[in-house]
């Protein structure tokens, strides 16, 4: 399995982002210098792409298939795309606040700690419907590990289109996010711009 090693905060100073939405707290302490030069059209479109996979931690060939998706389904083919990444059940995790980051709610649901609708789910580009119930199973709810992530997220902001009981690690979908909802710093339509040249 391809995995990015690449280090956050390096990768969030050369795409311009904010380590806070990748659920981080730290903050670079160099400076990134860039030239005066303008960057091209094509330049910004693959910077767009390249924060939206870094944000959600999707390779490129998943990312294609994303878009593939998003462009068959009806409405908008940017806000379809940002809907679908969005509605991953490792975002999903990290969104109840049951992770730190999108990182270790990956990990969470690799390691088969999730359950979706009272099944285990361990897939984390599993998505997630209007209704689905997502919670931790029983066995993990005591460990000290979800003490220490509740203790860490306890103030994050829990978007409107989900339900969260943080005291038992479960959460409810109420309705798929509109791309209002979605607070990615990311501009879809120059990623639509770049898959349909």
């Amino acid at each position: 399995m391809a995995v990015n090693r690449v280090p956050i905060l390096k990768r969030c100073r050369s795409l311009g982002l904010e380590p806070m939405f990748l659920g981080y707290d730290k903050k670079s302490r160099r400076t990134l210098t860039r030239s005066n030069r303008k960057m091209s059209e094509y330049a910004l479109q693959l910077r767009e792409k390249q924060k939206a996979k870094f944000i959600y931690g999707v390779l490129e060939k998943p990312f294609r298939n994303y878009y593939d998706r998003a462009d068959r389904m009806k409405g908008m083919t940017g806000e379809n795309l940002m809907v679908m990444l969005e509605t991953r059940l490792d975002n999903v995790i990290f969104r109840m606040a049951f992770a730190r980051t999108r990182r270790e709610a990956r990990q969470i649901v690799g390691h088969k700690h999730v359950l979706v609708n009272g099944k285990s789910v361990s897939i984390p580009s599993y998505q997630v419907k209007t209704g689905d119930v997502i919670e931790i199973r029983e066995k993990s709810k005591g460990l000290q590990r979800y003490k220490d992530i509740l203790e860490v997220t306890g103030g994050r902001a829990v978007p409107a289109w989900l339900d969260v009981d943080q005291e038992n690690l479960k959460g409810t979908v109420k309705n798929l996010p509109t791309r209002e909802e979605i607070d990615v710093p990311v501009d879809e339509m120059l990623i639509v711009e770049l898959y349909s040249k």
